[in-house]
């Protein structure tokens, strides 16, 4: 594995893998990589004939209350877990290379719709600085195909409608959900969770499963089943942030003659916040 740190060099390494006729497959990631994350570069491996992982702690798209500075820098291990995993290239810029006239003045990209619900709404510029991150991310690497994984799910759909927007010639395959043994979603965060917490972690993938349910079962008062939810997890002593049926491209709340539809939710256990997703067809 190479770790490339310039545009400059990306860019010709990927330059040099075309002109052999080769395909592109790239995995952008904040690093502090699990599980979940070694699926996607497997998964980027099954499309592609070149694998590229970019490890980059965005500042842009951190709050001023969130946790940029104590985010797990584990660079080491990190390229242990990519080099087992045959990854040809990491990408591996500085704060410089990425924001080389500063981020004050840094020209943004901003996809319209759907950034500021959800989790746009408690973490304000947070999609602002992911869409502005992903798609210098897609100039400087250029790949045919992007993975992204479906657990941050509101940050997949904007993606793609990103994507789609700019007309960039790249295609977004979304990641399935990894999970722990008790159904928790994998994540970065979760090493955030205390001891006593960490049991208690998976009754929001259970309310997820158990609204999933009412609904297949006929339940179309939508907004019944997200009350109930929120109960459901302030009982197993969450704080719900939200819980919302919508419909699965637009985000926008689901109604009775909607058939694809999410679940999403985001609650905070202790000082840790986890989110996750399921989605279903009718």
């Amino acid at each position: 594995m190479q770790v490339l740190e310039t545009v400059t060099d990306i860019r010709a390494a990927i330059s040099t893998e075309r002109k052999a006729g080769k395909s592109v497959a790239f995995v952008p990631t904040m690093g502090n990589l699990h599980e979940g994350h070694l699926q996607l570069v497997r998964l980027a491996r099954q499309h592609c004939d070149v694998v590229v992982v970019s490890i980059f702690v965005n500042p842009l798209q951190f709050g001023l209350n969130e946790d940029w500075e104590q985010y797990p820098r584990t660079f080491e291990p990190d390229c242990k877990k990519l080099e087992a995993e045959q990854t040809d290239f990491l990408f591996y810029p500085s704060e410089t290379e990425m924001y080389p006239n500063g981020q004050a003045t840094q020209t943004k990209v901003e996809v319209a719709v759907m950034a500021d619900i959800l989790c746009g709404a408690s973490r304000p510029g947070h999609f602002l600085g992911v869409t502005t991150v992903v798609s210098k991310l897609f100039n400087m690497v250029l790949p045919d195909v992007a993975i992204f994984g479906i657990k941050d799910y509101q940050q997949l759909a904007i993606i793609r409608r990103m994507s789609e927007d700019m007309a960039f010639p790249i295609e977004i395959i979304a990641a399935p959900i990894a999970r722990d043994e008790d159904g928790l979603a994998l994540s970065s965060r979760n090493a955030y969770l205390t001891e006593a917490e960490r049991p208690t972690a998976n009754a929001l993938y259970k309310t997820l499963c158990h609204a999933r349910q009412a609904i297949l079962d006929g339940n179309r008062d939508y907004s019944s089943v997200e009350k109930e939810a929120r109960q459901q997890l302030e009982n197993a002593g969450m704080r719900p942030d939200y819980f919302s049926v919508i419909e699965q491209k637009t985000l926008d709340p689901a109604t009775p003659a909607d058939t694809e539809i999410a679940i999403l939710g985001a609650v905070f256990l202790g000082n840790t916040r986890l989110i996750d997703n399921v989605t279903l067809t009718l």
